[in-house]
């Protein structure tokens, strides 16, 4: 067990950074990794599947995509950091994505030549069910198993998304076996229509057209030529995604609808049996609301504002009939009113904390990260 995210970082090779939209997931995977790159002597890789490019102005390069790009060393010098390792980003683009699987894995020349020039193939790697998902695994497990980084920290898509990200290659695979798929290539597998299937066929020609059957029967009869390696990287996804080697960073923030979905998902990723590294809620109040002596504080503010403004007004300056009885009430209350918050934010914490090795903590900050520097100082504020 981890005592903290550097141990965490120091020890694992993949970090998968979830949680639903809108809680700085994606801030935080950058955040981590530009943070590990800093501290650490390793090469780092932070990845995105999230189609947000908001990640390239905080790190200081121009723009980022499917090849992987090398933060310089001068954005962290410019942050007054001299970085222990190497950071790099790259951001999954599918189509070449896709282009890049095909020409790896096709068969021979002639099969991979076909499936790249098939009329169906660009509108389907890009429109296709599941695809960008299928194709941001295997392009997680090609980076691993390169081995060219020391840790590759992947920011998925928000959460019910990402479970779809978890199980894209076991559904890819399973629809590359589909009696539904074997049922509409069978004919021009065989050129053999028989007379069960023949009404069937004569019906889809008359709506899609000969043409686009034959294609599309084409496309999946040669991607069919590739369904042993999609089984076996599948079952290779799996084992790295549930491996020592991997840990899942799971990001919320304690408002009701996130926290649900932060909820869900450490019970999902339990039940899988992958190891949950840290729970990052974001922007909690501060600790200081739990203050009882404060609570005293702010209800004399609120029970007793006309003594008390009697005796503020001369010191303050405030002239006499100004609103300050109405003030301090108004300030009292608030503070009441958002210890009243803080309270449940402490006990929903105690119940997402009971499976992740850490619970980190993130107070409200004043805007958004726009900067390297900005990143390093939220990373700091996690990492020990």
């Amino acid at each position: 067990m981890a005592a903290s995210l550097e141990q965490l970082c120091s020890a694992k090779e993949v970090v998968v950074s979830t949680g639903s939209g809108g809680v700085g997931k994606t801030t935080v995977a950058a955040s981590v990794a530009a943070t590990a790159a800093a501290q650490l002597d390793a090469k780092v890789l932070v990845l995105t599947v999230d189609p947000a490019r908001r990640l390239a102005s905080a790190l200081g390069v121009q723009e980022f995509g499917n090849v992987e790009t090398r933060v310089p060393a001068s954005a962290f010098g410019e942050a007054g950091v001299d970085p222990a390792g190497e950071l790099w980003v790259a951001m999954l683009d599918t189509k070449q994505s896709w282009d890049d699987l095909v020409r790896q894995h096709a068969p021979d020349p002639a099969t991979r030549d076909a499936i790249l020039a098939n009329p169906l193939y660009q509108n389907i790697t890009g429109r296709f069910v599941q695809s960008h998902d299928y194709v941001a695994m295997e392009r997680l497990y090609e980076i691993h198993t390169s081995g060219r980084y020391d840790l590759v920290v992947v920011d998925t898509p928000p959460t019910r998304n990402a479970v779809d990200f978890l199980d894209a290659p076991d559904r890819m695979a399973d629809f590359f076996s589909s009696p539904l798929l074997r049922w509409l290539i069978t004919p021009y597998r065989s050129r053999l229509v028989n007379l069960a299937s023949k009404p069937f066929y004569t019906v889809a020609d008359r709506i899609l057209g000969t043409q686009f059957l034959e294609d599309i029967a084409e496309f999946f009869i040669l991607f069919q030529t590739m369904y042993d390696g999609f089984v076996e990287r599948a079952r290779a996804v799996t084992t790295l995604l549930g491996g020592p080697q991997t840990s899942f960073l799971v990001v919320s923030t304690l408002e009701v609808a996130p926290a649900r979905e932060a909820a869900f998902f450490l019970d999902l990723l339990e039940g899988r049996r992958y190891h949950v590294g840290a729970l990052v809620l974001n922007r909690v109040l501060p600790e200081y609301l739990l203050d009882r002596t404060a609570t005293d504080v702010a209800r004399r503010l609120t029970n007793e504002s006309a003594a008390l403004a009697g005796s503020l007004g001369a010191p303050l300056g405030v002239a006499e009939g100004a609103p300050l009885e109405s003030v301090l009430s108004q300030v009292g209350q608030s503070y009441l009113d958002y210890q009243v918050v803080a309270r449940r934010e402490a006990e929903q914490r105690d119940e997402l904390s009971s499976i992740p090795d850490l619970c980190l903590s993130v107070p409200a900050l004043e805007g958004d990260i726009h900067s390297l520097r900005g990143l390093l100082d939220l990373g700091g504020r996690l990492w020990s």
